[in-house]
């Protein structure tokens, strides 16, 4: 229903934006009088009346509906079935109705399940049926309203500017308030990791064993959180990465923008981008099926016994993932270079290698950095790819041709199963993620000082 929503909204607003236009100017032709503000900004300003009230209003009525009509949904069933059951049976009861009302039936459920079901059916049809009628009686609303205050000597402008100055601050504190809440989530559970598991084990312990009992009568380990050899295996797999990608993203950067003719700048530097745009399971399973093999037969060939699942091979097809993102922000900085500090330069007898060197590199590196970093961070932070091609075993190694797992990859595999959030295996995955979080800000303060010296010294 929330399309329909969308599709009545865009009517309505495109309607609205046509009759401010015209309102105003035909107003302003009989009256002689010349309109304050543009006819564009006067349609603008119905439309915008028009469509962000029901909007948000669907927005609103979408993250209520399905709690409402839960709750109507249990206090529809018998009294025997919900009496003195706590929330997680409730939970599961409406879970069930749920898987019912789907068609997603195991068995013959209960009479009374499926009458709910049924119940269930109806009133989220019914809901979503209100909702676009409740949202396009707003539009229509705004619509009428704001159509009777157009005139000539409406400030028009400052209205639409107004009502884009709230929405910018309106995403803005989102922004905001989504971070704080990362921030304040993993640091909660962060901390009930650490009443489990002392912080000294889990930053310099050797051994990363978190396989322990979920249930009683489950055979398993006491697990052992020393998670110095997952902080390790990122570490090699995203120097090896960077390795890769520093040297092939900044010299191709140089070359098309300092070397390069205009027509090949053209057709390569699209070409060299679209890498960003590959989904990482796709390099995945290049790695695993045709860098992998490859690694291990050459490494034969000269006597070296390279695992089927390797971190060079993982770094190695990451790096090459992540070459668009040096190269394109390293090619904007280069370009973005004033010209006069190339001809001066030139001037005073510099070669084009001595000018890139002594100059260019300079000067561009606010934005080199820029690149190094988000690259860096998208090494960091991947994690198909390290599943596919490099394992999820932690080892303490820093031979690249051993398997090594990473901090993200270990997050996953923490929080598949059935394991509750108060269990330390569970928990540990949050303690990653805070670490991960520090070390990602970190690079941001380093790259910030760097960014800020030698701006201050070129601009």
């Amino acid at each position: 229903m929330f399309e329909l929503v969308i599709v009545a909204l865009v009517t309505l607003g495109v309607l609205g934006y046509v009759m401010g236009r015209q309102r105003v100017t035909a107003m302003a032709a009989g009256s002689g009088v010349h309109s304050h503000s543009l006819p564009s900004y006067h349609g603008a300003f119905v439309a915008l009346w028009v469509g962000l009230p029901a909007f948000f209003l669907a927005l609103v009525w979408l993250l209520l509906q399905e709690s409402v009509i839960d709750q109507l949904v249990l206090a529809s069933l018998p009294e025997q079935m919900t009496q003195g059951i706590d929330a997680s049976r409730k939970s599961l009861l409406i879970s069930e109705i749920r898987s019912v009302a789907g068609g997603q039936i195991f068995g013959e459920p209960d009479p009374a399940i499926t009458a709910a079901a049924e119940r269930l059916q109806g009133w989220s049809v019914l809901a979503g049926w209100a909702m676009v009628a409740t949202c396009a009686a707003v539009g229509l609303l705004g619509l009428l309203m704001t159509r009777q205050r157009i005139r000539p000597e409406f400030r028009a402008r400052q209205g639409v500017e107004r009502i884009l100055d709230v929405l910018m601050i309106a995403c803005a504190v989102v922004a905001i308030i989504t971070t704080l809440g990362i921030v304040v989530s993993l640091l909660f559970e962060a901390a009930r990791f650490f009443d489990r598991v002392p912080v000294t084990e889990f930053l310099f312990g050797l051994n990363w064993e978190p396989q322990i009992a979920i249930r009683p009568d489950q055979v398993a380990g006491q697990g052992a959180f020393g998670a110095i050899p997952v902080f390790l295996g990122t570490l090699v797999i995203s120097f090896i990465a960077m390795a890769v990608a520093i040297p092939v993203g900044l010299l191709s950067a140089i070359y098309l923008a300092e070397y390069a003719g205009h027509r090949f700048r053209q057709t390569i530097k699209p070409v060299l981008e679209i890498l960003a745009g590959i989904p990482t399971v796709v390099y995945g399973f290049f790695a695993v099926l045709t860098v992998a093999p490859a690694a291990r037969e050459f490494g034969a060939a000269i006597g070296l016994d390279v695992t089927p699942n390797s971190a060079l091979v993982a770094g190695g097809v990451m790096g090459i993932m992540i070459i668009p993102f040096i190269s394109s922000l390293s090619d904007d900085a280069l370009n973005a270079v004033p010209r006069s500090l190339r001809d001066g330069s030139y001037a005073m007898g510099a070669t084009k290698a001595e000018t890139i060197k002594q100059v260019l590199l300079p000067a561009a590196l606010p934005g080199i950095m820029g690149g190094v970093l988000l690259a860096l961070s998208r090494a960091i932070g991947e994690t198909m790819i390290v599943v596919m091609a490099a394992g999820l075993i932690a080892k303490m190694t820093i031979n690249p041709l051993d398997s090594v797992t990473t901090v993200t990859v270990q997050i996953v595999t923490l929080l598949i199963g059935d394991t509750e959030f108060d269990n330390p295996k569970t928990l540990a995955a949050f303690a990653l993620g805070l670490v991960l979080f520090l070390v990602t800000l970190g690079l941001n303060i380093i790259a910030l000082r760097i960014v800020q010296k030698y701006r201050e010294k070129y601009d």
